[in-house]
Order: structure tokens, then C-alpha cells, then sequence
């Protein structure tokens, strides 16, 4: 092969993958969830690292004993916390496809998000 053309289609593959990491990341960025008790007194929002972002509590909350208001807001943040993985590995596996990156990645979510 042509050094000239070697180095050209190395290149084109470069500027691929370049562009499909810009991709994944921007879509990552917009990666989130927002999940709401049963009974609508808690919503929680969080990032797609799980990280909390948002807590908003009804007028209901307030008439919960304190103890089941604090179970009710991590359980709601729990599934916030799971659908944003979902979420997080629907992106990743558009980007890496079925493959080992993919598991890496993964192997530490909760067996329903895989």
C-alpha cells in the first residue's frame, strides 16, 4: 500500500472515531432521569453519574412522619438512580456496541440495567 494512502485512510478513520466520541459525550451530557413516588409526594432528578440534582416534595410530603419521608426520597432516588444508568448504557452500547468496553463499563450496574 501507498504510504500517502495508508496515512490518508488512517486519518479518515481518526476524524471517525473523533466524531463518534464528540457524539457519545454530547449525548452522555444530556443523560439524566427524574423519577417520582408512587403517590407523587417525591420527585428526585439526578445525572447520569446517579448524582443527585434535584429533590422536590409535594405539600403531601410534609403530612409523612420524617422516617418515611427520608425511605420514600432514597427509594425515589434509587429509581432515578437506575433509570439513568439504563439510560447511560443504551448510549454507550449505540457507541461501543456488544463488546468488552461495553462490559468495563457495566459490570458495576445493578443486574436490571444490563
Amino acid at each position: 500500500m501507498d504510504p500517502a494512502q495508508w496515512l490518508a485512510d488512517y486519518q479518515e478513520r481518526l476524524e471517525r472515531v473523533a466524531y463518534s466520541a464528540r457524539s457519545a459525550s454530547a449525548s452522555l451530557a444530556e443523560v439524566g432521569a427524574t423519577a417520582t413516588s408512587p403517590r407523587g409526594e417525591v420527585t428526585v432528578t439526578v445525572n447520569a453519574g446517579g448524582v443527585l440534582g434535584d429533590v422536590a416534595l409535594t405539600p403531601a410530603a410534609r403530612r409523612l412522619d420524617v422516617d418515611t419521608l427520608a425511605m420514600l426520597i432514597v427509594s425515589t432516588a434509587r429509581e432515578a438512580q437506575r433509570l439513568a444508568s439504563a439510560r447511560m448504557t443504551e448510549v454507550m452500547a449505540d457507541y461501543l456496541g456488544e463488546s468488552d468496553a461495553l462490559h468495563q463499563i457495566t459490570r458495576h450496574l445493578p443486574e436490571a440495567v444490563r
